[in-house]
This record gives C-alpha cells, structure tokens and sequence, in this order.
C-alpha cells in the first residue's frame, strides 16, 4: 500500500453539512477499498487566487491516507462525477527522512 496525499477545492455554495457529507463520502470511497484514512484537516473557506467556474472562495480541506494503487481510478472518477468539486490534485506521499544536523565546530 502507498501513501497519498489529497487537496480539494469545494464549491463554495454548499453549506457546511454538505461540505462535510462530501468529504464523508470520499473518505468511505478509500475506506471501502480497503484504505486508511490517516490524516484529515478540514482548512475551511478561503479566497481563490483566481476565479475557478465563476467562484472567488472555496471549501479546501486536506486528507491523507494509505491504499492500494487500484483505488485512486475510483477516486478520480468520484472526483469528475461529483460536481461539488472545483479543483482536486492527488500525489504520492514520499516518506522525508531528516538528514543529522551538521554541527559547527
């Protein structure tokens, strides 16, 4: 299983119990397949750099989570279907290991 990473932009013309059902339903949509929903945070409304299909704010929240490669096609198919959404981008989460601090002398 992999690491990913996902931040969403969602219209901002939902209300906050919609918001939270879309999230819900995409964090079932990993669940489901057998990921881990490990990290969730819900940013909340922010301005948009610019106008993203007529909207100047957006719902962004951020989710991390672990699952196997074969669900992210199912996960961007959720992403185009459902149109709550105004921008989504999903990348793999590359694990930063800290290098020692070099010590002056």
């Amino acid at each position: 299983m992999q690491i990913y990473e996902t931040v969403v932009v969602i219209k901002p013309q939902l209300s906050d119990p919609e918001v939270l059902e879309v999230i819900d339903k995409t964090k079932t949509i990993i669940s489901g397949e057998g990921g881990e929903i490990l990290n969730e945070d819900k940013w909340g409304r922010r301005k948009l750099t610019y106008p993203i299909k007529h909207a100047k704010e957006g719902f962004y929240a951020y989710l991390k989570f672990k699952c196997p490669p074969a669900v992210l096609p199912k996960l961007s198919h959720h992403f185009r279907v459902v149109d709550s959404f105004l921008r989504t981008m999903t990348v793999q989460a590359n694990e930063r290991k800290m290098k020692p601090a070099k010590v002056k002398k």
